[in-house]
């Protein structure tokens, strides 16, 4: 059977461009189109019924593919996603694990937003070449059918870092992200660039972006600060890349004979309502889930609607609890 591969090859162009022209879209011109229509029709291309449901955005459906369900940090972002999408006529499902992947090439699914850290670079480019529309926000992706609605991770752990400048403690403890995570790597990265800025030190630890990575985080920083002697070993200061570690690693040193005679302070990422009630308080660095969430969707909305779509930067600043 025909596919739009075969028409592509045959008629030397990308697979998005016979997805364009056999959707009536403006993205070809009217010449290329027309091109491309009668080359279709003579190799006798038939499109299947999955493959016209999305053509014509058919199911009002958007899968948000996410990582994992645990934890308390998808709650605002998909409520956000939630409310934009039922605002523009949209319902959406939460999607996780291989074979909810083939819900948009089999015309389930209208588009993707995609916060899902094991969801293949190429599977998704190669969705996009088929003319899916995909936002991603956990990664950069050059596609034209592409968009990334990303976290502004410099400003907000530069902030974050800045916030130490006149702490006594000289070497900063970090819990690390999970290896391959774009909001590790730049936050990390960040972090690092603006201690060394400073003039202090750093240690890093192994972290999984959740509560039990960060208290075994903890339970190390706290091991290592024991071969410590005078002043400096009675203040650890912890920069969690994220609030679940930060407050894992609360949860350790709060049960911790540490605890009575050394000052722990931890900052955190993400800002959970849970971290604003920890005594003593957890600082973060706070930006709006729901927001984030809701400008996703409505980019994706856009890009269905035969929009080009602009990426954007999620605003972060760091807030110290009160």
């Amino acid at each position: 059977m025909t596919g739009i591969k075969d028409i592509a090859k045959k008629a030397n162009v990308s697979i998005s461009t016979v997805s364009y022209a056999l959707n009536n879209s403006s993205k070809v011109s009217e010449k290329t189109r027309k091109r491309i229509l009668m080359i279709a029709d003579e190799m006798n291309y038939i499109p299947n019924r999955a493959g016209q449901n999305l053509r014509r955005k058919q199911t009002r459906i958007i899968g948000v593919h996410l990582s994992s369900y645990s934890g308390s940090f998808y709650g605002d972002l998909l409520d956000g996603i939630h409310n934009m999408a039922k605002e523009l006529g949209f319902d959406i499902i939460a999607c996780s694990g291989e074979k909810s992947r083939l819900f948009l090439p089999q015309g389930m699914i209208d588009g993707i937003i995609v916060l899902d850290q094991y969801y293949p670079d190429e599977q998704l480019l190669k969705y996009a070449e088929e003319g899916h529309s995909i936002v991603v926000l956990d990664r950069q992706l050059e596609h034209e059918n592409i968009r990334h609605v990303l976290l502004d991770n410099q400003e907000g752990m530069k902030q974050a870092v800045q916030s130490l400048k006149s702490s006594p403690v000289e070497v900063i403890d970090i819990i690390g992200g999970p290896k391959g995570n774009f909001d590790s790597k730049e936050r990390l990265q960040t972090a690092t660039q603006e201690i060394s800025k400073l003039g202090k030190k750093f240690r890093i630890y192994k972290g999984e972006f959740t509560e039990e990575s960060g208290y075994l985080a903890a339970r190390e920083i706290a091991a290592e600060a024991k071969k410590q002697s005078g002043p400096q070993a009675k203040k650890i200061q912890i920069i969690a890349l994220n609030d679940e570690m930060g407050i894992g690693a609360y949860n350790y040193f709060k049960n911790s004979s540490l605890n009575t005679e050394t000052e722990v302070k931890i900052i955190g990422f993400d800002n959970l309502v849970v971290s604003r009630y920890l005594d003593p308080k957890m600082h973060s660095v706070t930006y709006s889930k729901r927001e984030w969430g809701a400008v996703g969707m409505n980019t994706l909305y856009k890009m269905l609607n035969g929009e080009r779509g602009k990426d954007a930067l999620i605003s972060t600043k760091f807030s110290a609890n009160q």
